[in-house]
């Protein structure tokens, strides 16, 4: 029988393999565009973008940036 903590173990595991094109509403141009501008320093720029295009808070469109 699988425990609560195999089941958690499972999900913890299935968030970290996820690759942030993947993420439903955001295109690959929009990755593209963010990554680039995360690689000239203008994090908050990048994430104001993520945010316009997908509607994503401030908590999860920074998320989304940093694992670019």
């Amino acid at each position: 029988m699988i425990t609560a903590l195999a089941i958690w173990l499972i999900i913890m595991a299935a968030r970290l393999t996820r690759h942030p094109r993947n993420r439903p509403g955001v295109s690959a141009g929009l990755v593209d565009q963010a990554r680039e501008l995360k690689a000239l320093g203008r994090l908050q720029e990048a994430v104001f973008l993520v945010r316009g295009e997908t509607g994503m808070s401030q908590r999860a469109a920074a998320r989304f940036v940093d694992r670019l």
